[in-house]
């Protein structure tokens, strides 16, 4: 029972190897943030664990406890918001509520009732319900800052954390069957915590298996790459997407159309910005920011670098996003200047956009679309934010 919407050619992938028992060591899970990558990788989890395979827990039976639920962990940061963080895939929990659905009722036989008849996850024995709520003890989730102290805002993911992915993967699994580690962004890791992790892909632990969550395939060391199974999570299409937040989420058509077309068919996304309307007023914003900046002078442009800059130092992700945006307007320029408006990413604003393609060569527009990928590049490389920004500015016609 995968709790996943739009998947489909990942899930029927995962369940002939499920029926064979030959998943594999080392999964990497590639899509863009909030395509529905983590909860996926819960969902691989609760299957390698779960007891519909025949195969029991070492504590079956064990209570499920209180403490801090999956969906707190897992909850979104917001349509247009930072991505990339533990959670970042799933809307609300890490199990149920991304595809609105709840979990079936454990039977009267207790939590493992059932266990060994049927296909995997099933959402009901007492594994996949510890996975879900968070508190399996063989389940481990890892991404930048995991176990810092709040107050260290980190851009990668150390060697540290790498050598305790180690010795996590080394112990004997204490209650379920499989010990499965969550490598969320792993794009972000160091050069050094890299090859660490290539030594431990290389001779993987007995009953272990691993899930790297990326948004930048080619950001992985090629090695990295080769010793893993690759998942590709694809967009859903834009009518499905509308039709799904019409028929399940109660939105009217327009909302929905405008939704479905501004996450870019992440169904994570949709979902958050249905139920978080400041998600949308920040995506106004932010396109009204941009329309002033492309229409002033230097000392406006050089204020908007400032402040980009100094929103990178605090949320490098946020930063990086608003700069998608962007990427995303200037396409829209280059869409309106050869005629194709029809498959405009801001179609509500077509006006502004034929009036600002009006003033510029097609030629500007695509040296300018290179200058932001240059620009994404260099921040990613580590370059001064504030220069690359002011260089941005300097080059916007």
């Amino acid at each position: 029972m995968w709790q996943i919407y739009g998947q489909e050619h990942i899930t029927r992938q995962l369940d002939a190897a499920i029926r064979a028992d030959r998943m594999s060591h080392a999964y990497l899970l590639v899509g863009p943030p909030h395509i529905g990558k983590m909860a996926l990788a819960v969902g691989m989890a609760q299957a390698a664990n779960c007891l519909s395979r025949g195969r029991r827990s070492a504590t079956a039976g064990r209570p499920r406890g209180s403490g801090v639920a999956a969906s707190e962990r897992a909850a979104s940061s917001g349509l247009f918001g930072p991505g990339g963080g533990p959670g970042e895939d799933s809307p609300e929990s890490l199990f149920g509520a991304v595809e609105g659905a709840e979990l079936a009722p454990v039977t009267d036989g207790g939590d493992d009732a059932g266990a060994g008849s049927g296909p995997a996850p099933c959402g009901q024995c007492s594994q996949c319900l510890r996975v879900a709520d968070g508190m399996h003890p063989d389940i481990r989730i890892v991404g930048v800052g995991t176990g810092d102290a709040e107050d260290v805002n980190r851009r990668d993911i150390r060697i540290e954390q790498v050598r305790e992915i180690e010795s996590f993967l080394n112990l004997t699994a204490f209650e379920g069957s499989c010990k499965v580690l969550i490598l969320d962004g792993a794009e972000l890791m160091n050069t050094a915590a890299a090859n660490a992790l290539l030594k431990t892909l290389e001779e993987p632990p007995a009953d272990s298996m691993l899930l790297l969550l990326t948004a930048s395939e080619d950001a992985l060391l090629p090695t990295i790459r080769s010793r893993c199974s690759a998942l590709y999570l694809k967009p859903v299409a834009k009518a499905d997407l509308q039709e799904r937040l019409t028929r399940d989420y109660a939105a009217d058509s327009e909302t929905a159309e405008k939704v479905a077309r501004l996450s870019r068919g992440c169904f994570g996304q949709a979902v958050t910005a249905l139920r978080d309307s400041q998600a949308l007023e920040q995506l106004e914003a932010d396109l009204e920011r941009l329309q002033e900046v492309c229409e002033s002078g230097l000392d406006v442009r050089f204020e908007y670098a400032a402040e980009v800059a100094n929103r990178f130092s605090r949320d490098r992700e946020a930063a990086r996003q608003l700069l998608f945006l962007w990427l995303r307007w200037w396409r829209d320029l280059l869409l309106v200047k050869e005629g194709a408006e029809e498959y405009l990413h801001n179609a509500d604003r077509s006006m502004p956009l034929r009036l600002q393609a009006s003033r510029l060569s097609t030629g500007q527009v695509v040296e300018f679309i290179k200058r932001i990928n240059r620009s994404l590049q260099a921040l990613d490389a580590n370059a001064n934010p504030r220069l690359t920004l002011e260089a941005l500015m300097l080059g916007l016609p």
